[in-house]
This record gives C-alpha cells, sequence and structure tokens, in this order.
C-alpha cells in the first residue's frame, strides 16, 4: 500500500443515517479524531479513525453534542 494515498470510507451519520464519506490520511497515524459535518443533514459528527499494522482503517461516528 502506497501510505500517501488517502483512504476512502463509507459510514452513516449517525443523526439523519445517510450514507457519507470521509478520506483517511494514513499517515496521519494509527489515531485520528476529527470532527466532519453530515453531507445531507449539516449536523457534525465525531469521527474516531484506528489504523491497524496492515493500514486498514476501522471507523467509529458518534453524534457531535
Amino acid at each position: 500500500m502506497n501510505l500517501t494515498e488517502l483512504l476512502p470510507v463509507e459510514y452513516s451519520c449517525p443523526w439523519c443515517g445517510e450514507p457519507n464519506e470521509t478520506l483517511i490520511d494514513p499517515t496521519g497515524g494509527d489515531r485520528q479524531d476529527y470532527v466532519e459535518d453530515c453531507a445531507a443533514c449539516c449536523r457534525p459528527s465525531t469521527i474516531s479513525v484506528r489504523i491497524d499494522g496492515g493500514g486498514v482503517p476501522t471507523v467509529v461516528v458518534e453524534p457531535e453534542s
């Protein structure tokens, strides 16, 4: 895997359930947390990314309070 490539990951908005996509930068570290607005309802969600030793991301999305 080329570590300079952004990894697209799909998730459902915790507010409205609509599908969204985020791009993960694997060079940002194996633990990343940020806030992103839903493309459909515009409400903010906290996105927590964990990248395993093989470069595979796991994403947990929660509503931003």
